[in-house]
């Protein structure tokens, strides 16, 4: 396996630059999600990892070796396509054996690097069938054995998972981990899921505008956005803003809120901070009395029930209202039209940029 390392990236279309000055290394043998909005130039990235597309400028290294000028063809990389890209007249088989054959490995060795993949990906009884003689997962895990079979240095997927439903996500999210960890393959996974890049990745890059605006462990960037951006496109997130007082803001209505986590505080003026929906406990008036921490008043305008959780929208004056996830675990439901007091801690509160 090997080391990528992306050092000074640029790369413009015509007017249009779809990546600027883009530095990132991705571990040996890790999982690395690059997340981003369509158009922020993550498949581009990809792309030009794989050999599909070369920068203007910077580099490219795999295991040490430049191969930013290097053709897809002479590079150790697997891919797998959003539409698996499979050859629907040939059997599994024949699928995952494609990339050996092309590379004129003998017969023998084939059939047993084809069933060692197929194994792997726990297809080895359907290797006889078509793509059209499968589901939706078994196609994708196909994709994968295909990519997989030639031992790669490296394996490129590029939102392989959008087709599948939300259950078959699920369950291929854990056999790709599974998989990837088994073979301790550096692995590149573009995505726009958000769930799919926390639960699968150990690290994540996320891209806005053809730029890196914040890259580290999925925990550290959750708890720690840098930016208004990051906090509200990975997960969700309420942006207060005011004026800088102390450790924390003063809100236009008075209220003061501490801040514990974040970019560096800054020194005066305005300021905003991020606070996740789920780390805010919502009370009724009549039994706020024991919250403590950063504390807001407020008023329920909508209430959305999802079956395992409550959502609630609490409006307050003069701002925008302030979201708060609930677990459904018993207690009694909030009114739409009742007085609450939000609360959470300080060190869930964290300073961002805008």
């Amino acid at each position: 396996m090997a080391e990528v390392l992306v050092e000074g990236v640029s790369r413009s279309f015509g007017a249009h630059k779809a990546l600027d000055n883009v530095s990132i290394a991705f571990p040996d043998g890790g999982f690395y999600a690059l997340l981003g909005p369509s158009g922020s130039g993550k498949t581009t990235l990809l792309r030009m990892v794989a050999g599909f597309d070369f920068p203007d400028a910077g580099t490219i290294s795999i295991g040490g070796a430049g191969v930013e000028r290097v053709p897809v063809e002479k590079r150790r990389i697997g891919m797998v396509f959003q539409n698996y890209a499979l050859f629907p007249n040939m059997s599994v088989a024949d699928n995952v054996a494609f990339g050996l054959s092309v590379r004129g490995v003998a017969r023998a060795t084939i059939a047993e690097e084809v069933a060692r993949a197929l194994d792997l990906v726990q297809l080895g009884n359907l290797g006889g069938r078509r793509p059209n003689q499968l589901s939706g997962g078994q196609r994708q895990r196909v994709a994968l054995a295909r990519a997989i079979v030639t031992r790669p240095q490296v394996l490129l997927l590029d939102e392989p998972l959008s087709a599948l439903d939300k259950a078959l996500r699920v369950d291929m999210q854990i056999e790709l981990k599974r998989i990837q960890r088994e073979i301790g393959i550096t692995t590149i996974f573009v995505t726009h899921d958000q769930e799919e890049a926390l639960t699968m990745s150990d690290r994540i890059g996320i891209l806005r505008d053809g730029r890196l605006v914040q890259e580290g462990r999925p925990e550290e960037i959750y708890d720690s956005p840098r930016t208004a951006f990051v906090a509200t496109f990975l997960g969700d997130a309420n942006i207060l803003s005011g004026d800088v007082e102390g450790g924390g803001i003063r809100l236009a209505d008075g209220s003061a809120i501490t801040v514990g986590a974040g970019v560096a505080q800054p020194v005066d003026g305005r300021a905003s901070c991020a606070v996740r929906p789920e780390r805010i406990a919502i009370r009724p008036v009549s039994s706020a009395g024991s919250a403590t921490g950063n504390r807001l008043a407020g008023r329920v305008s909508k209430r959305i029930f999802s079956g395992n959780a409550t959502t609630y929208f609490v409006e307050r004056d003069g701002s925008d209202p302030v979201k708060v996830h609930v677990q459904n675990a018993g207690q009694p439901a909030l009114q739409e039209g009742q007085d609450v007091v939000l609360s959470w801690p300080p060190e869930s509160t964290a300073f961002v940029a805008a």
